[in-house]
């Protein structure tokens, strides 16, 4: 028996609004690959880690399969599985979503005061917190918090209640990968910036103008999701050069030019700075 009643009506519902969806059976996951797809023989897209949709036309590959078509949801290689499904699921991702799952009390206490309020949806032991935007998935990034957005799905449990913001920077930092252990030498940084503290000992200072030259042009090329791109190449250049002290003024200075002349504020340039340094623990 279904615990979401009708869930195919649901789920054309949910298309109808741009979100696109897939079934879920007993266990709240996706339906197995089909024959023709079974141990990858077709490539398996989300298996392999391939963006894209599931050109199968049962509702194979995970998160792969969702879609906003009418036609494939009451079309005759699904109906199977609605008859078995329990619940829907959405891609976040491809709705221009990001769902912050928190697991427990704990989790949703520290959201409370560390992430903006935003539309929430209550779950079996916590909550879904819903931002506008989209970007990398990621599981366990804290005791208790998941990130599902790009490449992964999330049960639809309703509607949720309060406005939806935009996807802060805090929540873009918690979906980075922690550094590797070597790069989270001791910090000599005190300030956002501070010069003249010696060359860079990772290789020479011409090492460091190549990466800044580079991450100028990174967030110069960039053309399209600029807030993001700025906030990554921050990241990339702190944690390769951000904990010797061979960063200057100058430097930095040309990473917020390059980042202005793409429509970039001063202020959010100082923002994603800081949250860059936050999330490396600087």
């Amino acid at each position: 028996m279904s615990e979401t009643p009708y869930p195919q009506h649901t789920a054309l519902s949910l298309a109808a609004s741009g979100v696109p969806v897939l079934p879920l059976r007993r266990g709240k996951v996706p339906f197995g690959n089909c024959m023709a797809c079974a141990d990858n023989a077709c490539g398996g897209r989300p298996n392999m880690k391939v963006p894209g949709p599931c050109r199968c036309p049962a509702p194979c590959h995970g998160w792969a399969a969702a879609t906003t078509e009418p036609a494939i949801i009451v079309s005759p290689a699904w109906a199977a599985a609605w008859r078995q499904a329990v619940c829907v699921a959405y891609h976040p991702g491809g709705a221009g979503l990001t769902v912050v799952d928190l697991d427990d009390a704990d989790a949703i206490a520290w959201a409370r005061t560390a992430l903006p309020a935003t539309r929430t949806v209550p779950t079996t032991r916590g909550e879904h917190w819903i931002y506008r935007g989209a970007l990398a998935s990621r599981n366990a990034v804290r005791p208790g918090v998941d990130i599902k957005s790009a490449m992964a799905y999330a049960r639809w449990l309703g509607p949720g209640v309060g406005v939806m913001a935009t996807l802060p920077d805090a929540v873009r930092a918690l979906a980075v990968k922690e550094p590797s252990p070597a790069s989270r030498a001791p910090q000599t940084l005190p300030g956002p910036v501070r010069g003249g503290q010696g060359e860079c000992p990772h290789r020479t200072p011409a090492f460091l103008e190549r990466g800044i030259a580079m991450a100028e042009q990174r967030i110069t090329e960039a053309s399209s999701a600029v807030h993001a791109t700025v906030y990554r190449t921050f990241l990339a250049v702190l944690s390769r050069h951000g904990r010797c002290g061979c960063l200057t003024d100058t430097h930095v200075a040309r990473l917020f030019t390059a980042a202005q002349a793409k429509g970039e504020t001063a202020r959010h340039c100082t923002d994603a700075w800081t949250n860059a340094r936050t999330a490396l623990g600087m």
